[in-house]
């Protein structure tokens, strides 16, 4: 229950004696003696707008009370499961939670309480059901609307009751009489019915044309287009709702049918994943990887946020249940805000200044993006900054090596930073270009840049055709800290369900390589995960990938 503030409980305790006072006097059956003024007006019979006064406010705060105690019902609305409640409000309408991404407010009628609904979850049993058997795609606008009404006329039913219990029983407890109980409750429930009544006269359908956005959904008008457009084009819209309602469930459905590697213990595995841009499917994902290929330590080379606002910060929660300790570099959609947050966790490694850390057997360093750009703005100097970052992180890495501390890999965000420190590690690793690729450079480190593991996030559907979710498991051997070979993952964007690995070995592991200088110390042809003296091969969950 809500805590009562102390100038309410303070007036509460007042109306005893105010409606006491006058029961004393008939008792003893003797007029009082004369007073002063002053002390009259405390003892003589309240004037009528004063207990008038007092009991609305004890209706009022009893039926708020219930309200906040009992008054919401859980409701499954499609394949979802929301929470309905009703809450006092001088303006009305009706606000729509949809955590972690922001709320949506609608002017749908003027009345003193407002209808709140929050976005629970998914529920991955029906949204199975729904990926199972599409047709039944073309009844989910019937069945929500359905659910919705059901939803509604039990949220009225729940809170008719929740506003005359509390009203009756706080009367009880300030007046102690029943039949101020009883006009107590039923004033509640007319003031309730009228309240319903006026929202009932001024209800407005067209409000959900103007909805007011806050939090990361303020960027959902640039996403899904004018309102007006897709009600006219209302058929459209349905079916593409639709598919996004089971993206979530086809993704992780994905994950269950990528092949399982028996881990080997001279190997050292790293997951690495970048530009995840908010996607919640991403953590699920993760988790998913992290249990079937054993992962060591998860590396995660920055743009895990979209416009880096402490509001953003819960959706980051996840990271301390993957299962893994969670290396992480800070990107140009991540802010300082954002770094301080993670830093806290208990499992979170935060790679900046060229610091190193060594995790699960490898030594770490990285330095974060020098730009904060959430709004995908090019700044005057970008390419210089990025270079001098990498600069930075080189100096301090050649610093370490002399000290007797080489480090492994380098972690960054951009390809342009990770440049600057070809010949100083064996490996870096960065992301932002939302697309896999890799390449040795001049002086012999190897760059690995990592596709969006959120699918581009919320603008994943800005585009003709969806991205792809992309990931990689890096193989190192556990003596010469040294690459072995690499699974590069691809999982079909919204609406797809194919999912894709393949294997990937270094030019000196390959087989019919010159093993002399072989950096990694291990015969070629060997692969992690793979039964000694095979040749690895490139496993596919399906035989091919639609875009359509």
């Amino acid at each position: 229950m809500a805590r009562v503030p102390t100038a309410v409980m303070n007036l509460i305790h007042r109306f005893p004696r105010l409606s006491q006072a006058p029961t004393r006097r008939r008792r003893s059956g003797t007029r009082p003696p004369a007073a002063p003024a002053l002390a009259l007006t405390s003892g003589a019979r309240p004037r009528p707008w004063v207990r008038a006064l007092g009991l609305v406010s004890v209706v009022l705060l009893g039926a708020w009370l219930g309200l906040l105690v009992v008054g919401n019902v859980r409701v499954p609305v499609g394949p979802m499961n929301t929470t309905m409640t009703l809450r006092p409000s001088f303006t009305g309408g009706t606000k729509i939670n949809v955590s972690p991404l922001g709320a949506l407010q609608l002017d749908s009628h003027i009345a003193p309480v407002r209808l709140d609904v929050n976005v629970d979850q998914l529920d991955p049993e029906r949204s199975r059901a729904l990926v199972d058997h599409p047709e039944r795609l073309s009844g989910l606008q019937d069945e929500v609307t359905e659910d919705i009404a059901r939803g509604t006329a039990d949220l009225a039913v729940r809170s008719c009751v929740a506003v005359v219990t509390g009203a009756a029983t706080l009367g009880l407890l300030v007046y102690r009489r029943p039949r101020r109980a009883l006009a107590a409750g039923g004033l509640a429930l007319g003031l309730l019915a009228a309240s319903g009544g006026t929202a009932y006269a001024t209800w407005n359908p067209d409000s959900v044309l103007e909805p007011k956005f806050s939090g990361l959904l303020s960027s959902a008008p640039s996403l899904v287009g004018d309102a007006r457009s897709i009600v006219t084009e209302f058929d459209v819209y349905q079916q593409e709702l639709a598919r996004l309602v089971t993206n979530v469930t086809k993704l992780y459905d994905a994950t269950s049918t990528l092949p399982v590697y028996q881990p080997d213990p001279t190997t050292i595995r790293v997951l690495h994943v970048s530009d995840i841009h908010l996607n919640p499917a991403s953590w699920k994902i993760i988790a998913s990887l992290v249990e079937q290929y054993r992962v060591d330590v998860i590396v995660d080379s920055g743009d895990t946020m979209d416009h880096g606002t402490a509001a953003e910060n819960g959706f980051l929660d996840p990271i301390e249940d993957l299962g893994a300790p969670y290396v992480w570099v800070r990107g140009n959609h991540d802010s300082l805000v954002t770094q301080r947050y993670l830093d806290r966790m208990r499992n979170v490694h935060v790679l900046d200044d060229g610091r190193a850390r060594t995790i699960a057997g490898l030594r770490f360093a990285g330095i974060g993006d020098p730009q904060f750009t959430p709004d995908r703005t090019q700044r005057t100097g970008a390419e210089q900054s990025q270079e001098l970052a990498g600069a930075r992180l080189a100096s301090a890495m050649r610093d370490q090596k002399r000290a007797g501390n080489p480090v492994d890999v380098a972690v960054v965000h951009e390809p342009s930073a990770a440049r600057e420190v070809d010949g100083t590690v064996p490996l870096v690793l960065s992301g932002h270009l939302h697309r896999e690729d890799t390449e040795v450079m001049r002086y012999g480190t190897r760059l690995r840049v990592e596709g969006s593991t959120g699918g581009s996030g919320l603008r994943a559907i800005e585009g003709k055709y969806p991205d792809p979710i992309e990931t990689s498991i890096l193989y190192f051997d556990r003596d010469t800290k040294r690459l072995q070979a690499w699974d590069s993952i691809e999982l079909g964007g919204l609406g797809l369900t194919t999912a894709e690995v393949s294997r990937h070995l270094p030019e000196e592991n390959q087989p019919g390589a010159d093993t002399s200088p072989s950096p990694s110390g291990s015969s070629p042809g060997t692969s992690p995960g793979s039964p000694s003296g095979t040749v690895p091969s490139t496993p596919s969950a399906t035989p091919s990938r639609p875009r359509s």
